[in-house]
């Protein structure tokens, strides 16, 4: 990734960011929507938002569909915001990461309790 891309990448991740913690106020949202990432095509037509919420999976497509519906409204304040030739299409994306890292902690500490479990040695014999 050249790092012009990686720039924007990053510039639109924290403009994003701000704009749902300081100007979107819809109730679909909710409190905690975290933008993890973006992924801007090359030719910046294009840019994948991925985010990431704790809820359930009602919450969760209510959250992608109520981003899906504001994207009007970030690309214009990206253009306010950002001093680019081009504001990219954007796109929401879910980001499951920060779960699967959670399930595979889960299991790395139910392996390591069923292995101490094993591994405990016999008591010593007195001789």
């Amino acid at each position: 990734m050249s790092h012009r891309i990686e720039r924007v990448n990053n510039l639109i991740r924290q403009e994003i960011s701000e704009l749902l913690q300081r100007q979107v106020k819809d109730p679909r949202l909710g409190a905690f929507v975290i933008v993890t990432d973006v992924a801007t095509s090359p030719d910046f037509k294009f840019a994948k938002i991925f985010i990431s919420r704790i809820g359930t999976e009602e919450e969760k497509e209510e959250t992608l569909r109520a981003l899906t519906a504001a994207a009007g409204f970030f690309r214009r304040e990206l253009a306010k915001r950002l001093d680019l030739a081009r504001i990219p299409e954007l796109s929401f994306h879910w980001d499951d990461s920060i779960e699967r890292g959670d399930r595979i902690m889960q299991l790395l500490d139910q392996v390591s309790r069923e292995n101490t479990g094993q591994k405990e040695s016999p008591p010593e014999k007195e001789t």
